[in-house]
């Protein structure tokens, strides 16, 4: 049994706790995911099978969307609606939405981010959250993160009552971005504590939530014995990169993990990335420049070869 499952992450659940459940249900050990989603975080969840694995670094290297609210007013301790309130500021008026967009618009591009106390970074050894649950702070590292678009999806609503203000949004980004943290930072950006209230991530890895089935779904297709319908190929995985159709002849020094040349792949000029080489229809390795010999190619990964 070899792919890639569309997994739809219900919220409660950890990403580890769905790759032992389908080790169950799929009645194999060999499975990984291609991106950690957080407990209270429902949706996309790239799963990998047999030798699917080898390719679970690609999809969580990949580019993934998100929908979600932001909620000014109050901060919390994970920057999410589960935490503890760490400042609370009563809203006297709304803020506009240009104001809004303003903030937001802010955030795109290449930006630098604090990673939060509640999260599964390491720092001498052990995770932010470990020390978060001990009640120790610790210095945070800073990293950058791309973030594709993030754009406001719904009105702004002003609560007088409770003296917040809360709306929808779409961001696109890429790996390693704290969503919680980009709410967070909006609200810094507005000069007001902030949190997101509400996440679901809608595309992950090339696969989007409407591929997605529950891990109930999941099961009720390994009984009727049909799973192999819902798996989609390794190739799913490696779409971004450039294809290169190879000859019988260059399949054999393939085969055999040969360098090859720029010329013998047919490339005008040296990739910048990695390419991904297919023989009748299925990818067998990915090539990279070679550091050391000029336009010369090696192997990154050999995927499949027999």
């Amino acid at each position: 049994m070899d792919g890639i499952l569309p997994l739809w992450k219900e919220a409660g659940m950890t990403s580890h706790d769905c790759v032992f459940k389908l080790r169950k249900i799929l009645h194999t050990k060999k499975i990984g995911h291609g991106g950690t989603l957080d407990p209270d975080v429902s949706g996309v969840l790239p799963i990998c099978v047999g030798k699917g694995t080898k390719v679970i670094e690609y999809m969580v290297d990949s580019g993934k969307t998100y929908e979600g609210e932001i909620t000014l007013g109050f901060s919390t301790t994970t920057e999410d609606a589960s935490g503890e309130i760490v400042e609370n500021v009563t809203l006297s008026k709304a803020f506009s939405n240009e104001e809004i967009d303003a903030a937001m618009e802010k955030m795109t591009g290449m930006i630098t981010q604090i990673p939060p106390m509640f999260s599964a970074v390491k720092v001498n050894g052990k995770r932010l959250y470990e020390y978060a649950r001990n009640g120790e702070e610790v210095e945070r590292p800073v990293r950058k993160a791309m973030i594709y678009s993030f754009q406001r999806t719904s009105d702004p609503v002003f609560n007088t009552e409770r003296g917040t203000q809360s709306w929808r949004f779409k961001v696109e980004c890429g790996k390693g971005t704290y969503v919680r943290t980009l709410s967070v930072d909006t609200g810094v950006a507005l000069g007001v504590p902030a949190h997101m209230s509400d996440l679901t991530r809608t595309a992950s890895g090339g696969l989007t939530a409407e591929q997605c089935l529950t891990l109930e779904q999941v099961a009720e297709r390994m009984a009727k014995n049909n799973i192999d319908e819902t798996l989609l190929p390794i190739e799913t995985a490696i779409g971004q990169f450039p294809r290169i159709d190879l000859s019988v002849e260059l399949y054999q020094k393939v085969k055999n993990g040969m360098r090859l040349s720029r010329v013998e792949l047919g490339l005008k000029e040296m990739p910048k990335d990695l390419i991904a080489l297919f023989y009748q229809d299925q990818v067998v390795s990915l090539y990279m420049a070679h550091p050391t010999k000029t336009n010369m190619l090696k192997p990154s990964k050999v995927l499949r070869n027999n």
